[in-house]
């Protein structure tokens, strides 16, 4: 069976994605689910949620609430919250239940803003698409209501979009930042990660966009088309080896000499990556990802890997000497005769890069 994963953890799915793109911003997200969704989402997809407080809610629907769509109950549900938390805008987010019922989310949106009188985002995740997909939803949905006002430039600002744990196996900006703070600008705004949505609403005050993570592209292309907004694609390199601490992939490239080298992660972090071992040590490296991949940014060689079998392929191969990838690849990695470099991704293995 296609997709069927046999030696690794299921990869984070869009409903994580998109709630992790909203979990900052400030406003009300209801995970439309009987409650094992949203425990995905907190339990293992949000790190954050040990650490920092978001509205954040599951719909809780009963087994007839789901069969027979009761949408009235759940946006009645939603009202009684916004009476009790002062919020500035509230956010649907689908998953399996919904999608094999096939509530009308757009309908619940609209039912949602009439009955709280407070904007509303309705994002069609189903839970059978991958993290970036959610994320892209939930960028773009926000920059398209809320970012409409053009406002005065604000030469030395940098708006970041895709700063997400997921992308970044980061908790917080801080790491970002001191990166970027050697690019000369004076104000550095990442999108959903210490910061809320006021930062959107005054996003055409950015005298660049940088994106981090492919998910980001569709939101700053908007931005492009209604303010002219330039953006640049790609991820925050330093010394200490492009956000990540001491890790082997990043440590080894002084013994990767002359080496053929897969790297596997989000396509703009594998990117940053690449240019490095290029730079650093001579290699010939080839980017791949279980993720978005961007035809604008990929070299030809690049692979979007679609499941396990391909990844066992690309090993079996003989192009490579050394694939740097997540540990949890190494099930599939196991017995063909390369060499794998561990590079943590937060969306397959929930490891972040303060745990290695």
């Amino acid at each position: 069976m296609k997709k069927l994963l046999k030696y690794i953890s299921p990869l984070a799915p869009d409903d994580s994605g998109a709630c992790s793109v909203l979990y900052e911003m400030g406003g009300i997200t209801v995970i439309c689910d009987a409650g094992g969704c949203a425990g995905n989402v907190c339990g293992f997809d949000e790190p954050r949620w040990f650490e920092k407080r978001s509205a954040l809610f599951s719909a809780g629907l009963r087994d007839m609430d789901a069969i027979l769509g009761r949408d009235d109950l759940l946006v009645k549900k939603l009202a009684k919250i916004t009476q009790q938390i002062d919020a500035p805008f509230t956010a649907i987010v689908g998953t399996p239940v919904p999608a094999v019922i096939a509530t009308d989310l757009k309908a619940i949106e609209r039912m949602a803003m009439k009955k709280t009188a407070l904007p509303c985002i309705a994002l069609g995740t189903d839970g059978t698409g991958l993290y970036d997909h959610g994320e892209e939803m939930a960028y773009y949905r926000l920059f398209e209501m809320f970012a409409t006002e053009k406002l005065d430039v604000k030469k030395g600002k940098l708006g970041v979009i895709g700063a997400t744990p997921l992308n970044t196996g980061e908790t917080d900006s801080v790491r970002i930042k001191e990166t970027l703070d050697k690019s000369g600008f004076e104000k550095i705004v990442c999108f959903g990660m210490d910061s809320s949505l006021e930062e959107v609403i005054k996003a055409s005050e950015c005298e660049r966009l940088l994106v981090i993570a492919p998910s980001g592209i569709k939101a700053a292309k908007l931005m492009n088309e209604r303010f002219g907004t330039p953006f640049d694609a790609g991820y925050p390199d330093d010394s200490r080896g492009v956000l990540l601490p001491g890790d082997d992939a990043v440590k080894c490239t002084c013994g990767l000499k002359g080496s053929r080298v897969l790297i596997i992660h989000q396509q703009f972090y594998a990117n940053a990556l690449r240019e490095k071992y290029e730079r650093l040590a001579g290699c010939d490296v080839t980017v791949g990802s279980f993720f978005m991949m961007d035809k604008d940014y990929m070299r030809e060689g690049d692979i979007r890997f679609r499941d396990e079998d391909d990844l066992a392929k690309a090993a079996a191969s003989g192009k490579y000497d050394i694939i740097c990838a997540d540990k949890r690849f190494s099930r599939v990695l196991k017995g063909f005769d390369i060499k794998h470099f561990p590079l943590q991704h937060f969306a397959v293995s929930g490891t972040l890069n303060r745990d290695i």
